[in-house]
């Protein structure tokens, strides 16, 4: 009669491990670790002063045109516009959770609806800041941010016919875009203190028309465009290849977010709280 020998045990396979989705999900701490400081000093700086109608300590940091005594109707547009960004940068980071896509959808269906709105508010309200106010330092830069505005408008447009029509696959491809554009005033931030960090500064001019500066005023939104367009079409039809060069671009992204956040933390933010 034959035996079995207990101590073999059958080789199961090794485990492949998903670098593709563990670079995309360190991306994506990355960038909730910079927006939420980004947040917080919106909250910390901009609410109290804006809340107690105390407009005039606006001034107390650098702005392109921040408090203008007389201005009553562009003082409430920057206020309501600075407000509205911490709503948005918190709530599409909450968005993008699967977890409370997946457990808790009428959360995720409401926030889904208040950043919509903060999208389309803040886009618009953009527009106003720029033109009718002057909001800008030179025409490049006033493009830039017109250009940012409409692709947030388009973006959320598609992502919210797409989730009427239930859709869900291409309502999750357009909000990942909608979120990419929609950050484009922080990635702008981000990305002067990253580039800072790496060159000291170089090809910044003193009124923001340098060489970096025009290049940065299109790819603050057109650039984190680009990686996320990567990213869902390596997702969903890549190669091996493919995915490999995506997680190590996501990688590197999100060092240089990293680098660039806390550089912002140090010299933009914490020094005004």
């Amino acid at each position: 009669m034959a035996t079995i020998d207990a101590s073999f045990t059958p080789a199961r396979p090794a485990r492949r491990i998903d670098w593709f989705g563990r670079a995309a999900t360190f991306c994506y701490l990355s960038v909730a670790a910079g927006q939420l400081l980004f947040t917080a000093f919106i909250l910390l700086f901009y609410y109290p002063s804006s809340l107690s109608g105390h407009f005039e300590r606006w001034n107390s940091k650098p702005l392109i045109t921040g408090f203008v005594a007389g201005d009553t109707v562009g003082n409430l547009f920057f206020a309501a516009h600075v407000l509205m960004a911490a709503v948005i940068s918190f709530g599409g980071l909450v968005q993008l959770i699967p977890v409370i896509r997946g457990r808790w959808p009428a959360v995720h269906r409401w926030n889904g609806r208040l950043y919509l709105f903060c999208a389309l508010a803040l886009s618009l309200g953009g527009l106003w800041l720029v033109w009718a106010r002057g909001t800008w330092m030179n025409l490049t830069g006033a493009f830039g941010i017109s250009l940012d505005a409409l692709l947030i408008l388009a973006c959320a447009a598609l992502a919210w016919r797409n989730a009427r029509a239930r859709r869900f696959a291409e309502h999750r491809r357009w909000a990942i875009r909608l979120f990419a554009v929609a950050s484009a005033v922080w990635f702008m931030r981000v990305g002067y203190m990253a580039w800072g960090i790496a060159t000291g500064g170089a090809g910044i001019g003193d009124a923001m028309d340098g060489p970096f500066d025009l290049f940065l005023a299109f790819a603050n939104s057109l650039l984190p465009l680009a990686v996320a367009e990567l990213y869902l079409r390596a997702g969903t039809r890549g190669t091996a290849a493919a995915k490999k060069s995506v997680a190590a671009l996501l990688t590197v992204s999100g060092l240089v977010i990293l680098g660039g956040s806390a550089g912002a933390w140090m010299v933009m933010w914490s020094p005004y709280l």
